[in-house]
Formats: structure tokens, sequence, C-alpha cells
């Protein structure tokens, strides 16, 4: 690595610590599973049965440290946003229909009008989405939190019918990959922005739009189209997220060129972040894949690659 290419391990992160951490706890979480769990551990929502028809997906995240950014540039309202979009497109991969959605904030010191801010940003989202809030939990604790600094979690808990359930395994050679835009870099890959920006001012517009919810456009996608597989695309880029829905024997063959990339990510290449640095961390311009069939490909869609057999995971066109 040259002196001046920025990494995101370099920033305090480590993606193959990550992995380890999953790995280590999957003997946990597999010892609590019950004959109502349905899928393995891993995906991007988890599913439990409610009766013989239909299943409950859920999923928990965090805004993370684009929080810190969002906080100076008084944007919290879109880091609410964020976390309510990213939940429903979490479960959404599994062709799930949001419920309700709960929240978490922490503060060494609870500041009203911040807590305001981003319940409703979350709630702007919600609301379009039919998505009710149902409540949550503020915490102060000074001991655990810097000065000024907070924290904002939260869960969604959506509901799909068996028979419509999205779980990747009718996914076969010759299927397409559809792309959706993302409006930036959405909420993955900030403590690296973090690292880049330092205490100098930054373009909130550039860095900090909201993520996507991805729920009308997967919706009308469904109601034309037999979609085998969805993928939300956040830390791990569209690589590692794509991957984590494909079935053994295929993998899928993405081109780099398909699409215009926001001009954010000129920005994070002209301060140093390298192209595979890129495609690893961050969604590089698609916030969400779909794989289906070539004969449901209408000429407004995104194709962004294809599925292949005999390829592992996902590969780039210009590798």
């Amino acid at each position: 690595m040259s002196p001046d290419e920025q990494t995101y391990a370099a920033a305090g992160v480590s993606l193959a610590t990550a992995e380890v951490v999953v790995g280590r706890l999957r003997d946990a979480v597999e010892a609590t599973r019950t004959s109502r769990v349905v899928g393995g551990f891993g995906a991007f929502a988890g599913l439990v049965a409610i009766d013989d028809e239909r299943l409950l997906a859920a999923s928990t995240d965090s805004v993370g440290s684009k929080l810190v950014l969002g906080r100076r540039a008084g944007k919290l309202r879109w880091c609410g946003a964020d976390l309510a979009a990213h939940g429903i497109n979490d479960i959404l991969t599994t062709g799930a229909e949001p419920l309700f959605f709960l929240d978490y904030v922490a503060a060494n010191t609870i500041d009203p009008e911040q807590v305001a801010e981003l319940v409703e940003g979350a709630a702007d989202v919600c609301r379009s989405a039919g998505c009710a809030i149902l409540g949550g939990e503020t915490a102060e604790l000074p001991g655990i939190y810097r000065e000024d600094e907070l924290d904002f979690c939260g869960t969604v808990v959506g509901v799909v019918q068996r028979d419509d359930l999205i779980d990747g395994s009718r996914v076969e050679p010759g299927d397409v990959v559809l792309g959706f835009a993302s409006a930036g870099i959405h909420a993955n890959g900030f403590s690296l922005v973090r690292r880049i920006v330092g205490d100098d001012p930054f373009d909130a517009d550039l860095l900090l739009p909201p993520t996507v919810c991805y729920l009308d456009a997967v919706r009308a996608l469904r109601a034309r189209a037999d979609v085998r597989a969805l993928a939300h695309v956040t830390g791990g880029g569209i690589a590692g997220n794509l991957a984590r829905v494909l079935p053994g024997g295929v993998g899928a063959l993405i081109d780099p060129g398909a699409w215009e990339r926001p001009a954010v990510f000129g920005w994070l290449a002209e301060h140093g972040v390298a192209e595979g640095e890129l495609r690893r961390v961050f969604n590089i311009g698609l916030g969400y894949c779909a794989v289906v069939p070539p004969d449901d490909v209408v000429a407004s869609d995104l194709v962004v690659g294809r599925i292949e057999p005999g390829r592992s995971g996902v590969e780039w066109s210009d590798a």
C-alpha cells in the first residue's frame, strides 16, 4: 500500500475480522435453533414460521459511524432514514413485506432534538413503506459513549408467504443480474470516509444522501418477473453481498462498466481509495441486485451481469 492509499483496514475496520466473528458465533446461534426457524445462519434476514403458510423475517442493524458526520452536518434526519431503509431492504431480500420497526438510541448525554431528528427520519421511510414504528429505547451511557456522540440502531420485522419466499435456491445458469442505482455511499464504509475527511469541512450533499429504500422497485419487478434472488449491497460491496444469495455450482460475472457511478465514488478515488478497495468496501453505485430469467428482462432494466456455471461467488468481467 502506498503512503497515500486509503483503506478500510487503515481506518480501523477489518472485514476479515467481521467474518471471523460470524464464524465464532455460528455454533452459539445454531444451538438456539428451533423447529420454526427457516434457512441458515448469515442471511440478510432471519426467518421463523408463524404457521404453515407464513414466515416472519427480521433484521437488526445500526447507522454506524455515518452518525458522526451526520451530526456535524446537521443531517441526523437523513441518518434516521438510513436505518429504516437499511432494515427494510434487508428483509425485502426474502420477499417479505415490512410490518414494524423498533429503534434504540444511546448517547453519552441524550439531546432530545437529535433523537427527534433520527426518529423523524426513520418515520419518513416507514410511513412510505407502510411499516409501523412500535416504539424503542433511549439510553444515556456516559461510561460507554464519548461526549457528543450517539448511536442509532433498529430492528425491522416483516412477513412473507412461504410460497412467495425468495432464497436464491432457484437461480440457474443463464439468469441475468439486474442492478438498482444507489444514492451514493448509503451507510457503509464511513470509518474510511471519516478518515479522509478528518476535521475538514465536507460536502454533505455528496457524502451523506440516505440509503434508498428499494421496496417499491422490488414490488414492481416482482409483479412482472420471476425474481429468484435479491441482494442488498452493504458492507462488502457487490461481490460480497450478491455471493450470499447464490446457490452452489454457479456464480455471477459482473460488468463494472454497465452503470454510471455517483460522483462520490470519484471523490473517494481522488482521495486515495484504490479501485479494488472501492469494490470491496462500497456499493460503487448499485444499492440492490436482483436475479431473474433472461426472458423477464425489459428495456428499462439495468442489466449488470449474468449467472454462469462453474464460477465461485462473484467475479468481475474486467479482472
